[in-house]
């Protein structure tokens, strides 16, 4: 993910803001005429100055003074109003256009199939939904303001200037593209190390994340100096990254301004002369120094804001390829409806799979496996046996390269994989506990539960004791990863989702493996009576698990090398029988 190369155009990568901008039309409506308003009280503004000095000075009297002054103040409050609320209108759309592309790009990103999160850090994809799109905030709430605005005042105060003075307005232009210049030859490399300095910001906001996730890991091994100094050599990185960005914008925009300024001051110089010897008043000299100081100073804007910009697109670029990927595991177009109620077969014929990171080292090898409905079947193996995969290709986190997987008789490709994963409840062997209540956590085997379903899952869990003693019951914060729970405790509050889940087939990855002997028998018991009538594939560590299988399945390198009941596995000897001495029997 840290690709540092250029991928679109500068303002070709922010066109992809534009369908986000269009969304809040009343907004940007809103944002329009108060901008036409402020620029055109800018604009009114070296008029109002120059009839302060021509008709109040020289005709003198109060009455002339305080009338020119009232249109000078009433311009400014006029001014003043406009601009602010250009700045409401506009701050309130990049806050909506920014919660739009955050919310697209998470929707995106937890759609995308599990090879695409295997490719990919975690903490670089949050780096992209925050760091990247806080970028963009800036360009929508900020500089496309100020370079509408900027385009605007530099249009109007070039047209005042010809009509105030058309020879001095014609030395002006020479500052022009002197200014632009260094405005275009910057900004290609501006882009480049903009986006790199986004990549390194994304590498050390990955970095802490996974070390924060770890933290008890870290503590353990007393490794905080060690972290600290790696997080401190990423930091360093994006610094030194963002300084080359910095050195650059400042560059460009010292050399613009000083051309812009040089060529006003030529201006100023002929047109002093012009004064003196009568050929201009001094209202109209004035009312030119502020159009061209109007004009100059809106010239130095856009150039800061085509750096905005050219920083902005790196970090769009890089949004925009997150959007253009495309998950691996789709629905059909026209998706085929499972059997109603579910039976729960299950047939796996001559499945290949090799995972994306693994391209020459099959998971599963021509591998054949049927499930009969309300069977047991136990997957027994050594590590990398495939069984894990199994597992992950019957809920569609993967298609295999070859093969079929079908579910009472339909090809699972042919599903919607909701609806597929609708009819299957997963206890992993590391469950899954979010920053939620112990309630949520459990209700999010099925979200339309009531509260006494949940309690209910609760009591079949054999969990009411430890959830009646946590502070607020159900209703306790569970903290991040469940760091309020024992690891048991945790696997039972995976139980109770999968009770309350009640679907007609069961994955257990050795829901028990983190339990006492006493919790065991006891969440055993529970889990007997949850299988009775559904299909039930287990990957067994425990000889408890492995005695109530109505089969066991025996898998070395992606392929079944035997089946059949713990009795006579243990007769045919074998890596079962092995297997059974060295890790069930013990």
């Amino acid at each position: 993910m840290t690709d540092t190369r250029p991928t679109k155009a500068p303002i070709g990568s922010l066109r992809t803001l534009w369908p986000f901008v269009r969304k809040h039309r009343g907004l940007l409506a809103a944002w329009l005429v108060a901008l036409a308003a402020s620029s055109t009280a800018t604009l009114s503004l070296p008029l109002a100055f120059r009839t302060m000095i021509d008709q109040g000075f020289a005709q003198g009297g109060g009455g002339a003074i305080d009338r020119a002054f009232v249109l000078l103040f009433t311009v400014a409050v006029s001014l003043a109003l406009a601009t602010a609320a250009r700045f409401f209108f506009v701050s309130l759309l990049g806050e909506r256009v920014v919660a739009d592309l955050r919310g697209q790009l998470y929707a995106h990103l937890i759609a995308l199939d599990a090879g695409f999160h295997d490719r990919n850090r975690s903490g670089e994809l949050v780096s992209r939904l925050t760091a990247d799109a806080e970028l963009l905030r800036s360009v929508v709430a900020t500089s496309m303001s100020v370079a509408l605005r900027s385009t605007i005042t530099v249009v109007g105060s070039l047209a005042m200037l010809f009509v105030t003075s058309p020879r001095l307005a014609a030395y002006a232009l020479i500052g022009i593209p002197l200014a632009v210049l260094p405005i275009v030859l910057g900004g290609r490399r501006l882009q480049k190390i903009s986006r790199a300095t986004q990549d390194r910001v994304a590498d050390a906001n990955t970095l802490a994340s996974e070390t924060l996730g770890a933290v008890r890991t870290v503590q353990a091994h007393a490794r905080e100096p060690y972290e600290r100094d790696r997080f401190g050599a990423a930091i360093a990185v994006a610094v030194d990254t963002a300084r080359r960005r910095i050195r650059a914008q400042a560059t460009v925009t010292a050399v613009a301004i000083t051309l812009i300024f040089g060529a006003i001051t030529l201006v100023l110089w002929s047109g002093a002369h012009d004064v003196v010897a009568g050929r201009m008043s001094a209202g109209t000299l004035g009312q030119f120094v502020l159009y061209a100081l109007i004009g100059g100073g809106s010239i130095g804007a856009l150039a800061e804001v085509w750096n905005e910009l050219q920083r902005a697109a790196g970090g769009m670029g890089r949004i925009s390829e997150l959007l253009e990927e495309t998950p691996a595991v789709t629905a059909p177009a026209s998706p085929q409806a499972l059997p109603t109620p579910v039976r729960g077969e299950i047939a796996l014929d001559d499945v290949t799979f090799h995972y994306p990171m693994r391209p020459d080292l099959p998971a599963l090898d021509a591998f054949h496996l049927h499930v009969r409905p309300g069977e047991t079947v136990a997957l027994v193996g050594p590590s990398g046996a495939g069984k894990s995969t199994v597992f992950s290709l019957l809920l569609r986190f993967h298609d295999p390269q070859a093969g079929t997987l079908r579910v009472d008789g339909a090809d699972i490709r042919a599903l919607d994989p909701a609806a597929l994963r609708e009819a299957i409840a997963l206890v992993p062997q590391q469950p899954t506990i979010f920053a939620a209540s112990a309630r949520d956590n459990i209700r999010y085997g099925r979200l339309q539960a009531s509260d006494a379903e949940v309690e209910a899952a609760v009591h079949a869990a054999h969990a009411s004791d430890f959830v009646g003693a946590l502070p607020q019951g159900l209703d306790t914060e569970l903290g991040e990863r469940g760091a309020r729970l024992s690891g048991g405790q945790q696997q039972r509050i995976a139980i109770a989702r999968a009770l309350l889940k009640d679907a007609p087939i069961l994955l257990l990855d050795e829901a028990t493996s983190a339990l006492d002997a006493q919790s065991e028998r006891a969440v055993q018991q529970a889990l007997e009576a949850l299988m009775q009538g559904r299909t039930t594939i287990v990957i067994a560590h425990r000889l408890a698990t492995v005695l109530k299988a109505d089969r066991i399945v025996v898998m070395d390198h992606g392929r079944i090398i035997a089946e059949g009941t713990h009795e006579q596995l243990l007769a045919e000897g074998g890596l079962y029988a092995e297997l059974a001495k060295l890790q069930f029997l013990d």
